[in-house]
């Protein structure tokens, strides 16, 4: 039996309560020693996974699949099998700018203004 390990919200309210807690105690406690500073950098370290774990769950939220569906046998974002080192290979500019007007859309400015 494996425990399931904690996600990134649980990380962030875990590491919250454990900033405030220390931060708390360094000052109720009043300790100018090597205790105090220990706990001080507690604080500081507990607050950064914190913020970093915050980081992660917005990132979550925001990510959207990296891969739409698309037809079945075509690789997507209609790219049919050239690539760069193809292009690259075969150094024609006519390709080369074929290919970036079909990346870009049909009949876009940008790709007759910037050849």
């Amino acid at each position: 039996m494996s425990i399931p390990r904690p996600d990134a919200r649980a990380k962030a309210v875990v590491a919250a309560l454990t900033a405030a807690s220390l931060l708390v105690t360094l000052i109720v406690w009043g300790r100018q020693d090597l205790v105090g500073v220990t706990l001080a950098l507690l604080c500081v370290l507990s607050t950064m996974i914190a913020a970093v774990s915050v980081a992660a769950v917005r990132q979550e939220e925001d990510t959207e699949p990296a891969v739409t569906p698309g037809v079945p046998g075509h690789p997507a974002g209609g790219m049919y099998g050239i690539d760069a080192d193809t292009l690259e290979s075969l150094d024609h500019r006519e390709a080369v700018r074929a290919m970036r007007e079909r990346h870009r859309g049909r009949g876009g400015s940008a790709a007759r203004e910037g050849g």
